[in-house]
């Protein structure tokens, strides 16, 4: 007869993340954690920022997707296991996601050059995409460009179970890298000095 412990503690998992981002000079600003009633899927999202992005323009959200079949997956096969000394089912994943935001830019970069530079610092440990909407407020208005950037990590369960988090880590430095890469930018691209 199980319990209904869980061999996982998302929260506290959030918790720790909320807690590295700040050893690695970001603020927290805001969480929220979001449960559908019917699937029992829940999305937990934390806005930060770096510590020098504090008059902005740069804005950093995290989002982890917690996939209840999953969970539920992983559980089931951790309390197959026979020994507690046995290493947990590798596969289950939750993906955890790292979207960079910033005001529609006045003077946009070049999107293939900007992609390629933001890859290079992102790194293995943390691969970046680039993309760009052109907005047209009115018809007569020239068009507004804002750039989307976002970062996936699959986030073995395994490694959160044995509270392995240095892939985490990995791509919370890298985070911080681009952070400041973009800030460094972005006064060009609004026409401001930020």
């Amino acid at each position: 007869m199980s319990l209904g412990v869980a061999v996982i503690d998302v929260a506290g998992f959030v918790a720790d993340v909320k807690s590295q981002a700040i050893d690695y000079g970001f603020h927290v600003h805001d969480e929220r954690h979001f449960v559908e009633t019917y699937s029992l899927r829940q999305l937990w999202e934390v806005d930060l920022h770096p510590e020098e992005a504090c008059a902005g323009p740069i804005d950093l959200h995290l989002s982890l997707d917690v996939d209840p079949r999953a969970l539920l997956g992983f559980e089931d096969e951790v309390m197959k296991m026979d020994d507690i000394d046995d290493d947990p089912p590798r596969g289950f994943t939750f993906p955890l996601l790292f979207t960079w935001t910033l005001p529609p830019l006045l003077y946009p970069p070049d999107l293939l050059v900007l992609a390629t530079e933001v890859a290079g610092v992102g790194g293995l440990d943390l691969p970046v995409e680039v993309s760009a909407i052109d907005s047209f407020p009115s018809v007569t208005d020239a068009p507004e460009r804002s750039l989307s950037i976002v970062a996936r990590l699959a986030l073995d369960l395994a490694d959160v179970y044995m509270n392995n988090d240095s892939s985490v880590a990995q791509a919370l430095e890298r985070c911080k890298h681009v952070s400041l890469y973009l800030l460094e930018r972005a006064g060009a691209w609004l026409g401001d000095d930020f």
